[in-house]
């Protein structure tokens, strides 16, 4: 079965990005057939390509996001993602809120705790230094290894 996951931050310029980055090259790893592309909850930084920051930690981690241009979330999502992996509860909220029916708010996961990690929302790096990129960045990329294994479960063939 092909699944499509979309993954979800405020702006789609830090966090979503190189979630996005992160799980594309894990199922590419995997040499599976899943699709993955983010957006934000706002449209501030439509068409803008992902912080300078997340680009560099993300190219020094060997996943390239420079060709990722943001978008916002729009209610179509829905139909066309099997899963949506948002970075906090208030990207939560907002997503939830434009669900139409029970069954497309129940797509929407927090990523942190779908991957039963300790903490429920990844930290957003915008406001701080490049490290806090990192600390993200390798957040991002245990909560992707994990939720991969739980997806492979879940959609088994």
């Amino acid at each position: 079965m092909d699944i499509k996951i979309l993954m979800i931050c405020l702006g789609n310029i830090c966090r979503s990005p190189m979630a996005e980055g992160i799980m594309k090259a894990k199922i590419k790893e995997q040499k599976l057939k899943w699709q993955v592309d983010s957006a934000g909850t706002s449209s501030w930084h439509a068409g803008d390509k992902p912080d300078k920051r997340a680009i560099a930690i993300s190219k020094a981690n060997g996943v390239d996001i420079s060709d990722q241009r943001s978008r916002a979330f729009t209610p179509a999502d829905f139909s066309e993602y099997n899963v949506i992996f948002v970075m906090d509860e208030s990207n939560q909220r907002d997503i939830v809120e434009m669900a139409l029916t029970e069954r497309q708010g129940k797509r929407v996961k927090l990523l942190l705790e779908y991957a039963e990690m300790d903490m429920k929302s990844v930290p957003d790096p915008f406001y701080g230094e490049e490290k806090g990129f990192q600390a993200t960045f390798d957040l991002l990329n245990e909560a992707c290894e994990k939720a991969l294994l739980k997806l492979k479960a879940e959609y088994a063939d």
